[in-house]
């Protein structure tokens, strides 16, 4: 019994080694990727806009109950325990920020956008903004103890909605060409 416990131990020296920041431990920086929604706007099929991509690719996720999202049995355990560390909170935040950013920057090139264009940041603030009521109904679900199921159930719903409601600029642009 004491070997089993000593072999649990860590010093925070080791810790560090591997991740910058405590905050690293819960976001590893590569799975809490500012250029996520960046990248999923690059990898969209020919003739996919980017709202298509963003939308499909949430739906996608919520479909086959995907972790990213975070609806996997025993979430609710760790979203609380994020929500309750304001680092953590302030990280999930400037993240959110960094990907609309990388985002608008990935519309500007493709659309080749001149500087003072406002489109690109427009758009990806529109689609970070889809993503996040995606992720706090998550949060919000799985905090009431709702299961993976109900809740992606839900996130569908939204995604619908949020199909719905978007402008044909919005849904229109930046569609991938050959």
């Amino acid at each position: 019994m004491h070997g089993t416990a000593a072999a649990a131990e860590v010093s925070v020296n080791t810790v560090y080694n591997y991740f910058e920041a405590k905050e690293d431990l819960i976001l590893p920086p590569d799975q809490a990727s500012a250029r996520r929604l960046a990248d999923i706007v690059r990898d969209r099929a020919v003739g996919e806009s980017a709202a298509q991509a963003v939308v499909g690719r949430l739906r996608d996720e919520a479909r086959r109950r995907d972790r990213r999202l975070g609806l996997t049995e025993g979430f609710g355990r760790v979203y609380r325990m994020m929500r309750a560390a304001p680092t953590l909170t302030a990280r999930l935040e400037e993240l959110g920020h960094q990907m609309t950013e990388e985002l608008a920057a990935v519309l500007a090139e493709e659309t080749a956008a001149e500087p003072d264009d406002l489109r690109p940041r427009v758009v990806a603030a529109q689609l970070g903004a889809c993503q996040a009521l995606v992720f706090a109904e998550i949060g919000e679900r799985t905090g009431a103890g709702e299961p993976p199921d109900t809740i992606a159930a839900a996130i569908l719903k939204i995604l619908d909605t949020v199909e719905e409601m978007l402008g044909d600029p919005v849904r229109d642009y930046a569609i991938k060409k050959a």
